[in-house]
């Protein structure tokens, strides 16, 4: 018989963007919420677990969507390369367990060579964790932003590919190799060597052609998307996600309305990186551009939001400093001083905009009977200081598919 557990009394954030529910009832059963809504409405069935949590809130489990579940060292993208891939899943797992104790249930990973193996751990019960979807590989040009260009082309972690006979078949094996979508750097970036966060890379046949291989088997492709063009680009050709979005500018935005795609800006990586790159080894040159482009960020960002442009809550953290796992909620508090986000907004950004990132949206991200029963306990109402949620005792239970993980 499947378990049937009784949260009641607390008042329910359901991440719809509503006005908050006191004196909550919401009913799991097996996986699954079977009612979210008033006490008043719900008869208890005999035998239920009940747990109390008067002066407690529920939420839904948190969505990081855009994180990298590969156990790097450092954000020397070199050093990364030339370590044992053995030794980078071993932090990877490590990572799991950080990411529940701080209110997240899913991660979206784009770009890892270890999480379809993690994943799949998980699936057999050998550890627990988030629910993971991942990209596997980031595919860049020859020379793009996933191209390690400090080194030889021989050491590359990610994958090349060029003109459109390649990213077909380099599409195609990413889900061979049991990618849940794919991940294309459709612009340069800020901690890649020798390219420029505005430069565009592939061209628009080589997008399409990795889109098309991606709704074939009814999946989606994810666009690395910082510069102005190589966002229109990665719209135009149907991505469904803009990844950091930086310069993005009204033809962007009117792309992304027309086709309801998600922005997810990861601010918090930039963030990181101005405030204290330098004392964990961050590379100068990203460093310097991280620097060069924050503010423009923050104001395009807010150009989106007013907009009405989907924002979806994501971090680009990894597993180490300055970007380690387990602080993945200083998004929503850069969203909210940052970006002129409601404490409200930024908790949908963390669900159900982010569960729309994912294309899960029918499956997760708010609390609503016939949902995946993802939800967390807090202590204290986030919606009175959002910075509530970057500390782990004030998350008291998480609930992952049903079964407590915290």
């Amino acid at each position: 018989m499947e378990k049937r557990i009784w949260l009641t009394g607390a008042t329910l954030i359901d991440g719809n963007g509503g006005e908050p529910l006191e004196n909550s009832g919401v009913f799991i059963e097996g996986k699954r919420i079977t009612y979210a809504g008033p006490i008043s409405g719900f008869v208890v069935p005999e035998g239920a677990e009940v747990v109390e949590l008067q002066g407690k809130t529920i939420m839904p489990g948190m969505i990081d969507a855009h994180v990298h579940i590969h156990g790097p060292k450092s954000l020397n993208m070199a050093q990364v390369a030339l370590e044992p891939s053995e030794m980078q899943m071993g932090r990877a797992m490590q990572d799991l367990p950080k990411l529940i104790q701080a209110g997240f249930t899913t991660v979206r990973d784009v770009g890892s060579h270890v999480a379809v193996f993690i994943r799949e751990l998980m699936k057999e019960g050998v550890v627990k964790g988030p629910r993971i979807k991942t990209s596997r590989h980031m595919l860049s040009q020859t020379g793009g932003h996933a191209d390690i260009h400090m080194l030889p082309s021989e050491m590359n972690i990610f994958t090349t590919c060029d003109g459109v006979d390649e990213c077909i078949k380099t599409a195609r094996t990413q889900f061979r190799e049991g990618a849940d979508f794919l991940k294309v750097c459709s612009t340069g970036g800020v901690l890649s060597e020798k390219d420029d966060p505005r430069w565009s890379q592939f061209r628009l046949d080589e997008l399409k052609a990795i889109v098309y291989e991606a709704e074939s088997v009814q999946s989606y492709v994810a666009a690395h998307a910082q510069g102005t063009q190589g966002i229109i680009n990665a719209l135009v050709a149907g991505v469904k996600t803009i990844e950091h979005g930086i310069y993005i500018d009204e033809r962007g935005i009117e792309l992304m309305l027309e086709q309801k795609a998600v922005l997810v800006p990861t601010l918090s990586i930039v963030h990181r990186i101005i405030q204290e790159g330098h004392k964990f080894g961050v590379p100068e040159f990203g460093i310097r551009k991280a620097q060069l482009v924050y503010q423009e960020h923050i104001e395009h960002m807010i150009t989106a939001h007013k907009a009405g442009v989907i924002i979806a809550s994501g971090t680009d953290f990894c597993s180490c400093a300055p970007v380690e796992h387990g602080g993945n909620a200083l998004e929503l508090e850069l969203l909210v001083n940052d970006v002129g986000f409601t404490p409200m907004e930024a908790i949908v950004a963390a669900t159900r905009s982010a569960a729309a990132a994912m294309q899960m949206s029918e499956q997760i991200g708010t609390i609503e009977a016939g949902k995946l029963a993802d939800i967390i306990v807090l202590g204290a109402n986030p919606l009175s200081d959002i910075t509530l949620l970057q500390t782990s005792s004030n998350i008291e239970q998480v609930y992952l598919e049903g079964e407590r993980l915290k």
